[in-house]
């Protein structure tokens, strides 16, 4: 499988782990990104600069995209992009957290081509993309799927094929829906802690392997405790995934509160300034020095 060339477009927070580890995994890599400059590791490691994403297309085996909101999606695909483009029996993955009606529209096109089409969001934030631990969630055609195995494993630690185009973005849609009320109650949490005067370690080393533990507790709590507010994921990317559960939930007639309070918060920092905070910078919002 290494010998086929894959073209990956968005080199972004996420993006940069995931192309270095197929890097690493013996694929010739073709790279495009809005800034090229963003892409210049790469293309000192070896890696291939295309100017658009057709480029891209006529030159990869496999395409993967991880671009930043569905209507960056629809365009590197339908705008004379990639599926205009795209080498004979191509198989395409979107690794973006984006709508699962869209997934479903590239896969039927994908279809009328010739083309494989897969939708394969991720979770694990940017130590996952790093660490090439990344969970990733596959819908489209099992056996796309299983041939693409290779390609999964050298990102993701967690594969799981979800079912027909579209279910990968559904589970993701799932997973943000978990996370969003879970990062209001690890805010709180480490906030009352700190208002208590208790010593935020100890807190942590009680609550983390029990009954309260998490990824985001672990992970992102001790990076509120720091004060480190750097993105792993970015606030104005998580409001873009709540919107697309938020309108998915609605079509579903399926009422989900927790969801639209972390939404409504979350907006709240994006309008004082946060949208490029990580999304840990919620503690901001309860925390009072």
């Amino acid at each position: 499988m290494s010998e086929k060339a894959v073209g990956f477009i968005g080199t972004g927070v996420m993006g940069r782990g995931m192309i270095r580890n197929l890097m690493k995994a013996g694929f010739k890599l073709y790279v495009y990104n809005r800034t090229k400059s963003k892409a210049n590791e790469f293309l000192a490691a070896g890696a291939v600069w295309k100017a658009n994403p057709a480029a891209v297309a006529e030159t990869a085996d496999i395409v993967i995209t991880m671009v930043g909101y569905p209507q960056d999606v629809e365009a590197v695909y339908f705008d004379d992009g990639i599926l205009d483009h795209a080498k004979p029996g191509a198989y395409l993955i979107d690794m973006t957290t984006s709508s699962p009606q869209l997934a479903e529209k590239i896969s039927a096109a994908a279809q009328e081509k010739g083309l494989h089409a897969l939708d394969a969001p991720v979770s694990g934030g940017d130590v996952g993309a790093q660490n090439g631990t990344l969970s990733i969630m596959i819908g489209g055609e099992k056996e796309d799927a299983e041939t693409m195995a290779p390609v999964f494993r050298a990102m993701g630690k967690k594969i799981v094929y979800q079912g027909r185009a579209g279910s990968g973005q559904h589970t993701k849609m799932a997973n943000q829906i978990a996370i969003a009320s879970n990062m209001i109650g690890v805010a709180e949490a480490l906030s009352y802690a700190k208002h208590a005067g208790l010593n935020t370690d100890k807190v942590m080393e009680s609550i983390e392997t029990g009954a309260a533990g998490s990824w985001s507790l672990s992970n992102l709590g001790r990076r509120m405790l720091k004060g480190d507010f750097e993105p792993g994921f970015y606030i104005k990317h998580l409001i873009k995934d709540e919107r697309i559960a938020l309108d998915s939930a609605e079509s579903m007639g399926l009422d989900t509160p927790g969801l639209a309070l972390s939404k409504k918060i979350y907006e709240q920092l994006a309008d004082a300034g946060e949208e490029n905070s990580g999304t840990q910078a919620i503690f901001k919002k309860y925390w009072k020095e």
